[in-house]
């Protein structure tokens, strides 16, 4: 008799549950679709589950479920043809030979992709050394704290740098469009470390700005109980580069430079590094130009979002705060589009460099504040940026940020804007139903002003657009916020099939800021692809 393999189970997609449904619910509807007792049912569990608000008088959810039966799995789905059911094999990440290197790996950066490569370094014995020009996340925690508060900005330990990464201060937002594998690597680590288990089966994962502190620390203490080291507050200032192969890197920490041997430097900087991006222009280091976007902050009441999206079932069950995607295509060719949507939470500030003011959205696991946000953005070009210097869009950002330092009065406040006065290009003079949410403090302007014409037409014609596919988008009272530049990197780090510089060996450009990435899982992803790489690179053996 041939012996069943037990790490089999039936997925069963398509199943609808209430809003309201208990765990238990989940056996009754497995043991439903494939005709079977419960009592043949060892275990069910969610691998899937979204919200389905296509018609406002029945919102519910739509599930896919992972069911190991007492059964033999084949001869239970033969009398079950007409359901959406098939044989899997619950995921495994295939974790590469340990590594028997001569030298340890270095990792600039500790961001999504810089955490996770060092992550799988460590689990294959390669003792990874991971550098970071900004502070630990408990250090860091109270830097932002103290800017949002007081205005004083840290150059190194803020929303955009430091452990964790810019994501760490967002809504911890775990939706991707990446379809590989790995990508259920990381979800797996990051509940090990602490996030909700809830984020292995949404549609729309988060975990939340007031969890993921603790998740980072917890993932940098797998890292340093495998063997590797954390060098923060330090920053990279050079590459060491003999014959087009890294050699090492030069390091600056409290005010001292030393040199560390590098045969093989993962360069996971993250978007907003522009210091390294010249040093790295300088060294000519292959990059290009890379499009992103700007705009905007547009902020409303939850609870109006909550309805537009669900009617009367807002608030029910199991629910949550709604979100939503809005895109649109205008006829003067610009694209317009939400991005960073933040249920339940707050625009935040997010500057890194001094005179300059940047917007972000932050949310709590929660998603209970009473406003919910989103990123308005336009996406703009190299034919925008009017340079052929590869860091053309670098300048583009910090100008735009300057004009909203200035609109802001300095102190880092923000210029604000009624929806209402933005269409028709004035000044507010009050706020309406809707507070703003940002901190250290805010300043009406005319944010018509800090934006090129064309963007600031885009912006327009995005909010009429959209307020014909999401009701109150544009609602007069729905507050503005100046700006939103860091979207994604505005360069890209040219790299070759191996995952190394195009121009330079040993080197491999990575995640976010390399430009090869976009939000935590696809950077994450990306930081177990290049050290995959380096660990199958010959000189590893």
């Amino acid at each position: 008799m041939q012996r069943r393999n037990k790490c089999l189970m039936i997925r069963i997609t398509n199943i609808k549950l209430p809003l309201t449904y208990h765990d238990n619910a989940l056996t009754d509807a497995a043991a439903k679709a494939l005709r079977i007792e419960r009592s043949a049912i060892a275990h069910v569990s969610l691998f899937k589950r979204s919200v389905d608000a296509r018609r406002k008088n029945n919102v519910h959810f739509t599930a896919a479920l992972d069911v190991v039966i007492k059964k033999e799995e084949r001869s239970v789905l033969a009398r079950c043809k007409n359901i959406h059911a098939s044989i899997v094999q619950p995921y495994s990440y295939p974790l590469p030979a340990k590594s028997r290197a001569s030298f340890r790996p270095v990792i600039a950066g500790a961001g999504p992709a810089g955490l996770f490569a060092a992550l799988i370094f460590a689990q294959c014995g390669a003792s990874p050394i991971v550098l970071e020009r900004g502070s630990d996340v408990e250090r860091r925690s109270k830097d932002i704290r103290r800017f949002w508060d007081s205005g004083k900005l840290a150059i190194n330990s803020n929303v955009q740098f430091g452990e964790g990464g810019a994501g760490t201060f967002s809504d911890g937002k775990l939706t991707t469009g990446t379809k590989d594998d790995r990508a259920g690597k990381v979800l797996q680590e990051l509940v090990k470390a602490g996030a909700p288990e809830e984020i292995l089966y949404n549609a729309k994962p988060h975990i939340g700005s007031d969890r993921l502190p603790g998740v980072v620390k917890n993932i940098r203490k797998q890292i340093l109980a495998l063997g590797g080291t954390f060098l923060f507050d330090t920053q990279l200032e050079d590459l060491l580069i003999k014959n087009n192969r890294i050699t090492g890197a030069l390091i600056a920490k409290n005010g001292k430079k030393e040199q560390i041997p590098a045969q093989a430097l993962v360069l996971a900087i993250g978007h907003s590094a522009r210091d390294t991006f010249t040093m790295l222009k300088n060294r000519r280091i292959a990059m290009e130009q890379k499009p992103f976007s700007v705009g905007v902050r547009i902020e409303h009441l939850r609870a109006a979002i909550d309805r537009a999206q669900y009617g009367l079932s807002a608030g029910t069950g199991r629910l949550g705060a709604a979100d939503y995607k809005l895109a649109t295509h205008l006829p003067n060719g610009r694209g317009v589009y939400t991005f960073c949507m933040c249920p339940g939470g707050f625009v935040v500030a997010a500057a890194s460099e001094e005179s300059g003011v940047v917007t972000n959205g932050m949310s709590h696991f929660a998603r209970n504040a009473i406003n919910s946000n989103s990123a308005l953005l336009v996406g703009v070009g190299p034919s925008d940026f009017q340079s052929s210097d590869v860091l053309a869009g670098v300048y583009y950002q910090r100008r735009l940020e300057e004009k909203a330092f200035s609109a802001g009065g300095g102190r880092y406040f923000a210029p604000v804007q009624r929806v209402c006065d933005f269409l028709q290009r004035r000044s507010s003079s009050c706020f309406g139903s809707i507070l703003p949410s940002y901190r250290p403090g805010t300043q009406f302007a005319d944010l018509h002003t800090l934006f090129p014409e064309s963007i600031a037409q885009s912006l327009a014609g995005g909010l009429y657009a959209m307020q014909n596919k999401l009701e109150g988008f544009a609602d007069g009272d729905a507050l503005l916020t100046g700006v939103e530049t860091r979207s994604s990197s505005p360069v890209r780090i040219l790299r070759n099939e191996s995952m190394q510089s195009s121009n330079v060996k040993g080197l491999y450009p990575c995640g976010e800021g390399a430009g090869y990435a976009g939000g935590i899982i696809s950077a994450a992803v990306d930081g177990i692809k290049c050290a995959e790489a380096v660990l199958k690179n010959k000189e590893m053996g």
